[in-house]
């Protein structure tokens, strides 16, 4: 019951009420986006979504526009395309606000496995053994408390399948607790090495 309708109700409700209480800081980082390089405010870029389907993700954009469409660990030297407002909203996780957006029309959750690039064949097959891809991708997961950046793809997508496993409305507050507490020490992050 909590997995195919309170779970989509709750992520409605509490998009919606964050998109309007965060909307002043919305604006403050598009104007030093916009104000830091050329280029627009956000970035789309083709994710897997339920069952495999495609969807654009919305992020503020932190790197240069002619940056190839590839994960960020397969540049050469990343930080070459970063931009320096990109440097700060990527180590606060601030990039990901959009996905609010992503979350409110009901392509992504608040909660799941993150969701992968489309040419992250590896990963996506991963996944496919946990059944992780059968359920929607959230803005942050079991696996983003666990370690994120440094762990291997088979780590991911075996915490992706544990979430799976676990889905409830108690795991799903814990792994909100669990994320903030992450971000604020700023914890798995390797700059140039993550998936995401």
């Amino acid at each position: 019951m909590y997995k195919n309708f309170f779970k989509r109700i709750i992520d409605f409700v509490v998009s919606l009420i964050g998109l309007v209480l965060l909307s002043p800081i919305f604006l403050l980082i598009a104007i030093t986006v916009k104000l830091d390089s050329k280029g627009p405010v956000f970035f789309r870029q083709k994710r897997v979504g339920i069952h495999k389907t495609y969807f654009n993700i919305l992020k503020f954009r932190t790197m240069r526009t002619d940056t190839p469409d590839v994960p960020t660990h397969l540049l050469k030297d990343p930080d070459v395309f970063i931009t320096r407002s990109g440097k700060i909203l990527r180590k606060t996780s601030l990039d990901e606000l959009p996905q609010i957006v992503n979350i409110l029309i009901g392509q992504m959750s608040i909660i799941g496995p993150r969701p992968a690039l489309w040419n992250q064949k590896d990963l996506i097959v991963e996944r496919d053994k946990y059944s992780a891809n059968d359920i929607y991708p959230g803005l942050t997961g079991l696996a983003q408390i666990s370690g994120r950046d440094e762990l291997s793809i088979k780590e991911k997508s075996k915490s992706d399948g544990e979430y799976v496993q676990l889905l409830s409305f108690s795991e799903d507050v814990k792994i909100f607790f669990g994320t903030i507490m992450s971000v604020l020490k700023s914890d798995g992050i390797k700059e140039g090495k993550s998936d995401d």
